[in-house]
């Protein structure tokens, strides 16, 4: 989604006129009416009814446009961090997993364009070390799995997905396209051993008790292994496919994806990155809302 396209949006909002809309981005109205269209069609709604005398905004275009200025925004806060004091040319972020999964390209593309003289390097964490790793001073910033037990820390939710159950494929669970939690209850778990919430998070034990694993990577591997079931976030089917293994939606609490910084760490490399991911979570929520008005899921 053009950026510049959001922002010849949100003039012609406030204008109602095509015109005048254009004037005030020095550009004639034929090619500022042809962006606000591919704008349309990349969204798959109408933001503006037209007509010979008028133009407004359509019901989407009234849910979409404050979502527009929202987005807009973050990205003139990552701009006025490429204002400051450049000394931190290369950020540790630390990854948990696959961290921003599909969000990765995007947030790097907002660094290229907007901070393109910082660089960063990366740092392997896991369910034990994710938030150690911030308040030692290991990393600058951490893309985590938010399960409680950080107050200590400055921890922003990026995207929260379904939680799936990875099941060997001989299981008989394996054949659901669906699981709930009596479905999963007597079953011998792989648990993943970290901060206070994840083992609730992963299932809780159960009475004949759990095999553990550390890091999101990892556990497929144990439940191909062990022949026992493991809990995971949805993109793992994607990021850490096995042949032993089925992933199968489960009802429960979502896998929240978050940023993880120490709470007085102000540095324009910290916030420039910061900004990036929340500023691009925001652009793909956009990009994919249903209707315009909608975050997907």
């Amino acid at each position: 989604m053009d950026v510049r396209s959001l922002r010849y949006a949100l003039t012609l909002a406030d204008e109602l006129h095509f015109g005048r809309a254009a004037r005030a981005h020095y550009i004639a109205p034929q090619p500022f009416g042809r962006r606000i269209q591919q704008l349309e069609r990349e969204l798959g709604t109408k933001l503006f009814e037209r007509t010979s005398r008028r133009v407004a905004l359509t019901p989407a275009g009234e849910r979409f446009l404050p979502r527009a200025r929202r987005v807009l925004a973050q990205l003139d806060d990552l701009m006025r961090t490429a204002e400051g004091d450049h000394g931190e040319p290369v950020l540790r972020v630390g990854v948990l997993g696959f961290g921003l999964a599909d969000r990765w390209p995007t947030t790097r593309a907002l660094l290229a364009r907007y901070r393109p003289d910082l660089g960063f390097s990366y740092v392997e964490l896991d369910w034990e070390t994710q938030y150690d790793a911030v308040r030692t001073g290991e990393v600058d910033v951490a893309v985590v799995h938010d399960v409680g037990g950080a107050g200590d820390l400055v921890v922003e939710q990026v995207t929260a997905t379904e939680r799936c159950a990875a099941v060997p494929v001989e299981s008989d669970l394996a054949a659901a396209d669906h699981l709930t939690e009596s479905d999963v209850a007597d079953c011998p778990r792989v648990m993943p051993v970290g901060q206070p919430g994840l083992a609730e998070w992963g299932g809780g034990e159960t009475a004949r008790g759990g095999v553990a694993v550390r890091s999101p990577a990892n556990l497929a591997a144990a439940v191909a292994t062990t022949g026992r079931i493991g809990f995971h976030a949805e993109p793992a089917s994607r990021y850490f496919p096995h042949p032993g293994v089925r992933y199968v939606p489960l009802e429960g609490p979502r896998a929240v994806a978050a940023i993880a910084t120490r709470p007085r760490d102000r540095r324009d490399s910290v916030v420039a990155f910061r900004t990036a991911v929340l500023a691009g979570a925001t652009v793909e929520g956009l990009a994919g809302a249903d209707g315009a008005g909608r975050e997907p899921r």
